[in-house]
C-alpha cells in the first residue's frame, strides 16, 4: 500500500502543484473583492475571449432614455452618455471610485423629480448635477451590492441583495428606511446547496474569520506545492552535484526542511484541504448540474443561518402599474407583493432562470415580461402557463438537457428610441431582436477606458475559463479534474505520512 500511496502522491502531485499555485493566488484575491477593486488589467493584453467585441462580456446591461438625444448605457463598463444613434459616447463615471469593479452598474433610475440614481457593486449612488459627479449613500448594509431601483410618484424603492430601502426622493439627501420583507407562505428556511458549497469553499460561511482561514489554506497550498516541487527535484540534483564533487550541504538542509514541514503541515490540515478542494469541484459544470437546484438546511450559527428570510436572495424589482404590485425577482423565483404590504407571494408559473441569476426583468405588453438570464431570453406572463422563447421565436419546451445555461447567455437588453431591442449575449454581444438593424460597434474611447478588474481576471483563471483559448470546450473539465486529483494527492500524502514517517507511539 505504501508504494501505491507514493505513486498516487508523487506524479499527480507534481502536475497538480503548478495548477494549485494559480488556484491559490486567484482564490485569495477573489476572497477580498473590495480590497482589490481598484486594480485593473488592460484587456488588450488578454486572450481574444476577454476583449470587448460588439458589447460582449457583460459590457452593457441596459440603457436609460433621458431625452430624444441623451441616452445613458450602463453595465460592466460603468455609465456612458450617448446620443440617439448610440455612436458618440462620453464618460459619465465621475465620482465613482477608481477601478472597473467600482463601476459595475446593475441599475440606473431617473425619479419623477428628475434625480438620477445608480445601483452598483459596492453601493447606492445619486448624481449631483451641480458638480457633475456621483455621490455615495452611507447606508447600513453588510452586503453592499445594490441591484434595483424603482419609484412610485415621489417615493423611491431601492433593493440590495437582502433588504428593501424606501424613502422620498431628494437626491443625495434622501433618507431611507431599511425594510426586511416578510417571509413567504410555507417558508421552510432552506438555502441552496450551491450557495452552501460556495460559502464553505470561500470560508464566507463563517464570516471574516472563515475567509481569513481559507486564505491561510491558500497560503498553505502554495507552501505545500513549492516544497513538494523541491522534494521532487532536489534528490536528483543532490546526486548530480555529488558526482561532480560539488558542495550539497545547503541543498540537503533545504530539502530536509522542506520535507519535514511539508509532511507536518499536510498532516495537520489535510481534512481542511480535502474539504476545500472537494467543494470547489461542484462550483463549475459539469458537477454543478448535480447540485444546482438542491436545497438544504443552513449550517447552524453560520453566515447562512440568518433571521432575515431574504438574506442574499433578492435580485431585481419592478413596479407593475397595471397590477399595482411589485414584481420581486429572487434566487428562489419571482414573487409579487403589494406596495403597502411587502409580503412576497410566489407566482405559480415561473420562467426559466439560470442558477447564476436573473439579468433582465423588463415589461413587455399586456402584463407580460421579458426575462433574461444565462438560460436565455423569454416572454413570460404570470397568468399564462405558456412561456415563449423570445430569442428563438418558439414556445419554450422546458430544459431537456439539465444544463444550467441555455443557447443564449443573456446579460442585458437595450431598447432604442424607436422601440427596437437588442439582446446582449455574454459571448456574442448585441443581437437585434426581430429587426435587421445592427447595433453600432464599441468606440475606441469606451474600449480604452473599459478594463478588466483584477477580481474578474482571477475569477476567469480560477474557474478555468481563461484557458479556453488553449483547451477549447474541454476547459470545463479543468476544475472538477483538478479538484479530484487534489483530493487524491492530499489523501494519499496523509496515508503515506502515517505509514512511512509517523513515529509510533511508545507503549
Amino acid at each position: 500500500m505504501g508504494k501505491l500511496y507514493k505513486k498516487l502522491h508523487k506524479w499527480p502531485g507534481l502536475i497538480i502543484a503548478f495548477l494549485l499555485l494559480y488556484f491559490s493566488v486567484t482564490g485569495i484575491i477573489m476572497n477580498h473583492r473590495e480590497f482589490f477593486s481598484g486594480i485593473d488589467v488592460s484587456r488588450s493584453s488578454l486572450p481574444n475571449d476577454f476583449r470587448y467585441k460588439n458589447w460582449n462580456n457583460s459590457a452593457i446591461k441596459g440603457n436609460l432614455i433621458i431625452s430624444s438625444d441623451s441616452i445613458l448605457v450602463f453595465g460592466n463598463i460603468g455609465v456612458w452618455l450617448t446620443d440617439s444613434t448610440f455612436t458618440n459616447y462620453h464618460s459619465f463615471n465621475n465620482g465613482f471610485p477608481h477601478g472597473s469593479d467600482n463601476r459595475k452598474i446593475f441599475d440606473l433610475h431617473l425619479s419623477t423629480d428628475g434625480n438620477l440614481y445608480a445601483a452598483t457593486q459596492f453601493g447606492l449612488f445619486s448624481f449631483d448635477r451641480a458638480r457633475s459627479q456621483w455621490n455615495k449613500f452611507d447606508l447600513d448594509v453588510d452586503i453592499k451590492r445594490f441591484v434595483a431601483i424603482e419609484s412610485i410618484e415621489d417615493t423611491l424603492y431601492v433593493l440590495n441583495r437582502s433588504y428593501l430601502f424606501k424613502g422620498k426622493s431628494e437626491g443625495i439627501n434622501t433618507q431611507f428606511q431599511k425594510i426586511e420583507l416578510r417571509q413567504p407562505l410555507n417558508y421552510n428556511n432552506k438555502v441552496s446547496l450551491f450557495e452552501t458549497m460556495w460559502q464553505i469553499h470561500s470560508g464566507e460561511i463563517f464570516g471574516i474569520p472563515g475567509k481569513l482561514f481559507v486564505d491561510v489554506l491558500g497560503l498553505v497550498t502554495i507552501f505545500l506545492s513549492i516544497t513538494g516541487i523541491f522534494y521532487f527535484f532536489f534528490p536528483g540534483w543532490i546526486k548530480r552535484r555529488k558526482k561532480k564533487s560539488k558542495t550539497v550541504t545547503s541543498i540537503v538542509k533545504t530539502n530536509r526542511w522542506s520535507l519535514k514541514w511539508h509532511n507536518k503541515t499536510g498532516a495537520w490540515l489535510f481534512v481542511c484541504l480535502i474539504v476545500l478542494f472537494f467543494t470547489g469541484m461542484f462550483l463549475r459544470p459539469p458537477l454543478l448540474i448535480a447540485i444546482a437546484y438542491s436545497k438544504v438546511s443552513p449550517v447552524k450559527y453560520s453566515h447562512l443561518d440568518q433571521p432575515n428570510p431574504w438574506y442574499d436572495k433578492l435580485r431585481d424589482l419592478k413596479f407593475d402599474e397595471q397590477r399595482n404590485d411589485f414584481l420581486l425577482a429572487t434566487s428562489e423565483g419571482i414573487y409579487y407583493m403589494e406596495k403597502d404590504n411587502l409580503a412576497p407571494i410566489v407566482f405559480k408559473v415561473q420562467p426559466p432562470i439560470s442558477v447564476m441569476g436573473i439579468n433582465v426583468l423588463e415589461p413587455f405588453n399586456d402584463g407580460a415580461y421579458i426575462i433574461g438570464s444565462f438560460s436565455g431570453l423569454f416572454l413570460w406572463h404570470p397568468a399564462h402557463p405558456e412561456i415563449y422563447n423570445y430569442a428563438k421565436g418558439t414556445l419554450y419546451a422546458g430544459n431537456t438537457t439539465g444544463r444550467p445555461i441555455g443557447d443564449f447567455k443573456v446579460t442585458g437588453l437595450i431598447t432604442d428610441l424607436d422601440g427596437k431591442q437588442y439582446m446582449i449575449d455574454y459571448d456574442k454581444g448585441a443581437i437585434p431582436l426581430y429587426h435587421d438593424k445592427l447595433f453600432p460597434e464599441m468606440p475606441n474611447n469606451v474600449l480604452k477606458e473599459s478594463k478588466m478588474s483584477l477580481w474578474n481576471l482571477s475569477l476567469e483563471i480560477h474557474t478555468g475559463r481563461f484557458f479556453r483559448f488553449l483547451l477549447g470546450n474541454f476547459y470545463i473539465l479543468l476544475v472538477p479534474l483538478s479538484g479530484l486529483v487534489s483530493v487524491m494527492v492530499v489523501l494519499s500524502g496523509y496515508l503515506l505520512w502515517r505509514k512511512k514517517f509517523r513515529k509510533p507511539k511508545a507503549r
